[in-house]
C-alpha cells in the first residue's frame, strides 16, 4: 500500500478578482522511503499543493474544493480540526519556504523545538531539550546549547532555515513536505542537508516530497519527479527517465535553462518565453500552448490528459500522444532546437 496517494485535488483561492484556481486536478502517489519531486517555475501551484496536503491553508480564502488526500489509508481531508492537528508535525512534518516568517518571532528557538516533542511523543521538558540539542548539531548549528536560548532574531537566514528542518526532523515523521528547504543555505551545508536527509530515508524510512527550482537537488535526491504548470502536473517520470528522455515541451523548457557543466559552450541559456497564465480565468485547451512553440490548432481548443507515453512515463501534451492526430513530437530533438532561436507560434496553428 502507498504512504500516500493523492486523487483529483482541486484547490481554489476566493480574491477580490475572482477564484484563483491554484491546484487543478493533481494525483500522484508515494511509497514508504521514496523521495518525490515537484518543480516548475514560481507561481505553478507546488507549495499550495503541499499546503493542501496537511490542510493548512488560510481558512477565508483558500478551500480545498474537491479531491481525496489518502495517508496511511486515511482520507486527510475526512478529518476533525482536532484528528488533522495530531498529523501535523507528528506524521507530517513541513519545511516552509520562508524561515523569516515561519518561526515564532517572541518564543525561543528551544522553546519551538521542544513544544512539538513534548505534544506529540510526551517528553518532558529535560528529554525534549536533549534531543533539540541533538537536533541543532544534525544540521550543522554550532554551540547548539546556546542557541537553544537565542530568538529567531539573532540568527542568519541560513540558520534559521536550519533550525526549521530540526523542527520538522523532531518527531520523526513518515513524511516531510520540504518546500525549497536549501534556499537560504550555503553550498557547504547543502550538502551535509542533503546527505543527513538521505541517510534518515535509508535508515528511518522517511518519505519526501521535494519541492524544489534546483534540479541538481532532483537529479541528486530524488527517485520520481512531477512537473506541475498551471496547477497541473504536465509530466511525470522516474528520475533519470526525466531527465534522459523529457517529452513535454514545457520540461524541455526547464531543462534547457540551466547551465551544462559538462559541455563546453559559449551559447547563452534559452529562457522559456512568455509568462504563465492568469489561474483566475478559465483555461481552454493546453494551458502551456500560448508558449510553446510547437502549439497546433487542437493545443487551443482542447486540453490534453495526463497519459503514458513511455512506460511508467506520463505527459499531458497532444504532441507527444498517439491521439487526436497527435503524436508529431514522438522522437523530436529538442536539444537541437535550442541551438535557433525561439520562435513561438500561435496556437491556431494547424
Amino acid at each position: 500500500m502507498n504512504l500516500l496517494e493523492v486523487k483529483d485535488l482541486h484547490t481554489r483561492f476566493h480574491t477580490r478578482a475572482g477564484v484563483v484556481r491554484a491546484v487543478n486536478g493533481v494525483s500522484f502517489t508515494l511509497e514508504k522511503g521514496e523521495t518525490v519531486a515537484f518543480v516548475g517555475e514560481s507561481g505553478s501551484g507546488k507549495s499550495v499543493m503541499a499546503l493542501s496536503l496537511v490542510r493548512l491553508l488560510p481558512p477565508r480564502t483558500g478551500e480545498i474544493a474537491s479531491g481525496h488526500v489518502f495517508f496511511k489509508g486515511k482520507d486527510l481531508l475526512a478529518l476533525t480540526e482536532d484528528e488533522i492537528r495530531r498529523v501535523r508535525g507528528r506524521q507530517i512534518a513541513m519545511v516552509f519556504q520562508d524561515p523569516m516568517t515561519s518561526l515564532n518571532p517572541v518564543l525561543t528557538i528551544g522553546r519551538q523545538l521542544t513544544e512539538g516533542m513534548q505534544m506529540h511523543l510526551g517528553y518532558d521538558g529535560r528529554r525534549s531539550r536533549q534531543r533539540a540539542v541533538e537536533l541543532l548539531e544534525q544540521v550543522g548549528i554550532p554551540a547548539p546549547h546556546k542557541r537553544l536560548d537565542d530568538y529567531p532574531h539573532q540568527l542568519s537566514g541560513g540558520m534559521r532555515q536550519r533550525v526549521m528542518i530540526a523542527m520538522a526532523l523532531s518527531c520523526e515523521p513518515s513524511l516531510i513536505l520540504a518546500d525549497e528547504i536549501t534556499t537560504a543555505l550555503d553550498a557547504t551545508i547543502q550538502a551535509q542537508i542533503l546527505d543527513l536527509l538521505t541517510s534518515l530515508s535509508k535508515s528511518d524510512q522517511t518519505s519526501y516530497i521535494m519541492i524544489t527550482h534546483d534540479l541538481g537537488i532532483v537529479a541528486r535526491m530524488t527517485q520520481r519527479v512531477n512537473v506541475m504548470y498551471a496547477g497541473r502536473i504536465v509530466e511525470a517520470a522516474k528520475t533519470p527517465d526525466l531527465f534522459a528522455n523529457p517529452h513535454m515541451p514545457y520540461t524541455w523548457g526547464l531543462l534547457a535553462s540551466i547551465p551544462r557543466l559538462d559541455e563546453e559552450t559559449k551559447e547563452q541559456l534559452t529562457p522559456i518565453e512568455g509568462a504563465p497564465p492568469d489561474l483566475s480565468s478559465e483555461i481552454a485547451g493546453c494551458p502551456f500552448a500560448p508558449r510553446c512553440r510547437y502549439a497546433r490548432a487542437i493545443c487551443s481548443r482542447v486540453a490534453p490528459s495526463l497519459l503514458e507515453v513511455a512506460p511508467d512515463h506520463l505527459a499531458a501534451c497532444w504532441g507527444t500522444q498517439e491521439v487526436e492526430g497527435g503524436g508529431w513530437l514522438r522522437g523530436h530533438d529538442w536539444r537541437a532546437d535550442q541551438q535557433t532561436p525561439v520562435q513561438i507560434q500561435s496556437p491556431t496553428n494547424a
